[in-house]
């Protein structure tokens, strides 16, 4: 979001960060930043004369279902805007990958076929174009669900810099440890601590008895700080004040996540970071294409644990296998998340839609009937429930 609010602000736009969330002890000050923030509600038509007194040019919808609150809206009041869907990763995706793992099983398409994919690719089908993370999904799109290409972008998550120079990053020698990145509250990162503490973890130390494992992330819940063992040296520190700090002082970074989808922006900053990285196929996923992994990538086996386990200790001990592992991270970053380039193509998108968009729209008849049909559902319910939110604060003053 904060790559999208640059873009827009490097072109002189007045931009607008309206948001229903409450802000958090972590959020961005934006107004310093020049960005003029607000407050929204949920099922109110206090937002229809907000954007319409607003008539922005465009409207990037933070995933689908912020598009589902709000796009009918912005449809109505103000059909002209450029309506942008920023998915961050396919939900129906993770979902499908959650449900299977429950059942011990493995993924089969028809999993992707429920109504949270109905749901997320109907509000594709809805915006003019939406902003596709991983090219995994960008195929998956493509191919299982049949969404047309050009209503589709490709943009990755973007490395801070285009070039590292390795004389920047800590050496193998000065660095201890291996670090745990990710927020509580995101049940692919909750799920990949509890399996590394009780599945993985215990194998490692058995070999390095001194080895520690640094947990970080926002918001841990009671359950999390009771996985803290200093007998064991998994250690769960919480909140990161520094992020990069912390993972360029560890040698490596482990991310053994069994369900998931888009990009791993921790596995991203560990690139930056010069930090190898030992993760699943799901954690590596849309982020290396043919390249070769700076680190390990564990393939899903019944000897998933015994395996992760072996590559953490090899790149922990390994300093010549550990410093081939950074000179790739190195070469990732030049090739697939290059801030420049992919931020320059996002806006000659921008550029080449937004003379054209009546053009663009009717070339997809699925877009214009799921605007016509599905959004007048989304327009009924959120009026009912303003109606009854009403009629319940009148019948708080009667009383």
């Amino acid at each position: 979001m904060m790559d999208l609010i640059g873009v827009f602000k490097a072109r002189g736009a007045q931009i607008t960060f309206a948001s229903a969330a409450q802000r958090g002890e972590h959020s961005v000050d934006l107004e310093a930043q020049g960005v003029v923030t607000a407050s929204i509600s949920l099922n109110c038509s206090s937002f229809d004369s907000f954007v319409a007194e607003l008539k922005p040019e465009v409207v990037i919808f933070d995933r689908f279902f912020t598009e589902e609150q709000f796009g009918w809206r912005v449809e109505r009041s103000c059909a002209s805007a450029l309506r942008i869907l920023d998915t961050e990763d396919l939900h129906c995706l993770r979902h499908a990958r959650h449900q299977a793992l429950k059942q011990g099983r493995q993924v089969q398409r028809e999993d992707f076929f429920g109504e949270l994919a109905q749901r997320e690719i109907a509000a594709i089908w809805r915006c003019d174009l939406s902003l596709i993370i991983s090219d995994y999904e960008f195929n998956l799109l493509q191919h299982t669900f049949g969404v047309a290409k050009d209503v589709l972008h490709y943009l990755p998550l973007l490395a801070l810099r285009d070039a590292y120079d390795v004389s920047e990053w800590r050496r193998f020698s000065d660095r201890q440890h291996c670090v745990v990145i990710g927020n509580f509250r995101h049940a692919p990162n909750w799920d990949a601590v509890q399996y590394l503490r009780s599945q993985i973890w215990p194998k490692i130390r058995k070999s390095i008895p001194t080895l520690e494992c640094h947990i970080y992330g926002a918001y841990p819940p009671p359950k999390a700080l009771q996985l803290h063992s200093e007998k064991l040296g998994f250690l769960v520190k919480g909140w990161a004040t520094d992020a990069a700090a912390v993972v360029e002082g560890a040698r490596l970074c482990l991310a053994p996540l069994r369900f998931g989808a888009g990009q791993k922006g921790k596995l991203l900053e560990a690139m930056e970071c010069g930090t190898p990285s030992i993760t699943s196929d799901i954690g590596a996923e849309g982020m290396h294409g043919e390249m070769p992994w700076c680190g390990a990538i564990v393939k899903d086996s019944a000897q998933f644990a015994e395996d992760f386990a072996a590559a953490v200790l090899r790149f922990y001990e390994d300093q010549a296998a550990w410093q081939a592992a950074q000179l790739q991270g190195r070469a990732l970053i030049a090739s697939r998340f290059s801030r420049n380039a992919h931020l320059a193509q996002f806006e000659q998108r921008i550029d080449e839609l937004l003379p054209q968009l009546e053009r663009h729209r009717m070339l997809h008849f699925n877009s214009v009937m799921l605007r016509h049909q599905t959004l007048k559902s989304h327009q009924y319910m959120s009026q009912w429930i303003e109606a009854k939110n009403r009629l319940a604060a009148v019948d708080g003053d009667v009383l």
